[in-house]
């Protein structure tokens, strides 16, 4: 299985982002790509004026054009992250469609950036994205493919749900800024790759030094037995990462981590803790949520 990583530069128009995502789909293709993935958040900058202003419901404008890219080109597309609008929130979604731009799955990023590093970087995603709370992993004929955006890639919980899932990949849109690529980015993709043994893929926006959000760039393949396959740099090109599951196969019976996890005295589950819409007053007049 051929998966493309397209590390796109983010402009101010987010129209514009979509007609360079249709093209880049469409040369990835043309390197015989099965899967394309997309940045974090390719549609529009990294930044809460531009992500409230790009926000659109699930069928919208940018939707309806990556499901027409997937279906033109026969490709499955995970597209990117785009902020989702409903139900009065905003969320940042990874839509995944089939060759036939069918929607086969839907993420919503779960764990949200929210960091002050001193002399660093300062974020404040919760301030206009909400946290998702649904594992994702997509059929394809190749095999089950997990999804994770971005942050996510810190928290190894996760990462061993969809394992637990029968995901023989992870793919994650992503963008890394420049206080914690250098340090961490390369670090966090191959200890999620060793923890599950599996293929861990990071598609991430390029570097723009003039833009609000400075990201990191450097798109990233990690072999199941830890190894870079290949990296990208700060600027925009595409990263083409060649998945052989019959490797991981290998790499899990000779080191079978998954099979010698102790059940019986430590567990990572899954749990139904979606929230629903209705919402109570407690005694003390606070919002109280409904689980």
């Amino acid at each position: 299985m051929k998966i493309a990583l397209c590390q796109t530069t983010v402009h101010k128009d987010w129209h514009k982002n979509l007609r360079n995502a249709e093209r880049v789909i469409a040369d990835a293709v043309k390197s015989k790509a099965d899967m394309v993935v997309l940045p974090e958040m390719f549609i529009c900058p990294y930044n809460k004026k531009a992500i409230s202003a790009a926000a659109q419901p699930e069928g919208g404008e940018a939707w309806q054009a990556m499901s027409e890219a997937a279906a033109k080109n026969h490709v499955y597309l995970v597209a990117g992250s785009i902020p989702e609008s409903a139900d009065g929130h905003i969320y940042s979604t990874a839509y995944t469609f089939d060759r036939e731009g069918r929607q086969i799955g839907k993420y919503r990023k779960m764990h949200m950036f929210d960091i002050d590093v001193e002399g660093g970087q300062y974020y404040s995603e919760s301030s206009v994205i909400t946290a998702g709370d649904e594992v994702c992993v997509v059929e394809t004929e190749f095999g089950p493919i997990g999804v994770a955006i971005c942050y996510d890639v810190r928290f190894p919980e996760l990462f061993r749900l969809l394992a637990k899932r029968g995901a023989k990949a992870v793919v994650m849109p992503a963008s890394f800024n420049r206080t914690t690529g250098p340090a961490h980015w390369e670090l966090l993709m191959r200890a999620r790759a060793l923890d599950q043994e599996m293929y861990v893929l990071g598609c991430a926006a390029a570097g723009d030094l003039a833009g609000s959000y400075n990201g990191w760039g450097h798109s990233i393949a990690v072999d199941p037995w830890g190894s870079i396959m290949e990296e990208l740099g700060e600027g925009p090109g595409m990263l083409m990462a060649a998945v052989d599951f019959a490797k991981e196969d290998a790499v899990r019976s000779q080191i079978p981590v998954l099979q010698q996890l102790r059940t019986d005295i430590y567990e990572v589950c899954e749990k139904d803790c979606r929230i629903k819409q209705k919402k109570s007053l407690d005694k003390k007049g606070q919002k109280t949520y409904i689980k």
